[in-house]
């Protein structure tokens, strides 16, 4: 899939998929609000370069504009990862949603 946005479905196929070839796709929190009942990552630049090249980093926000619109940031200082905005950012996410 080569897109700039995943809806929270996509999120949770595409992980599921990368994970059965070996590939981490992670949860970027940008604004320090983790959403609950899902494993992510505080935004920190230094610790996100240390992950594998061709690693999955989804970006989230309240809404999804800033990370979508900082996304060219974020594959510039990611050189080697996939960069990706989750679509409506935390405030879309559902919890019941699952993708089997």
């Amino acid at each position: 899939m080569n897109k700039k946005e995943w809806t929270q479905e996509e999120y949770l196929r595409e992980k599921k998929r990368n994970e059965a070839n070996g590939i981490q796709t992670l949860l970027v929190d940008t604004i320090n609000l983790p959403i609950e009942g899902v494993e992510s990552l505080l935004y920190n630049p230094y610790e996100l370069q240390s992950y594998p090249e061709g690693t999955v980093f989804v970006f989230y926000c309240d809404t999804g504009k800033t990370t979508m619109e900082r996304l060219p940031e974020y594959q510039k200082r990611f050189p080697g990862k996939k960069c990706i905005s989750l679509r409506g950012g935390r405030g879309y996410w559902r919890r019941a949603c699952s993708v089997g």
